[in-house]
């Protein structure tokens, strides 16, 4: 599973990325987190608000920065 966290640096961008992270590891899965921070790959994708959450290539979340309980209902799928 591959999990990219769109953003460009932000306190949200790097708050998703850290909620990502933990429901990962509260999960036990095996996943590659991507931090995916140029701003032209991000427009590229249709992402206008970041920060943004990509599992196996499909965006799932703009935005906003979800909770650990919500990243692990995504994964859960």
């Amino acid at each position: 599973m591959k999990i990219e966290v769109l953003g460009t640096g932000c306190a949200k961008c790097k708050g998703l990325e850290k909620n990502v992270r933990q429901a990962v590891k509260e999960l036990g899965i095996d996943a590659e987190i991507v931090k995916v921070d140029s701003i032209m790959e991000i427009m590229e994708r249709g992402v206008m608000m970041t920060p943004a959450l990509c599992i196996d290539g499909e965006t799932v979340a703009v935005g906003r920065v979800l909770s650990v309980e919500e990243i692990k209902e995504l994964l859960r799928g």
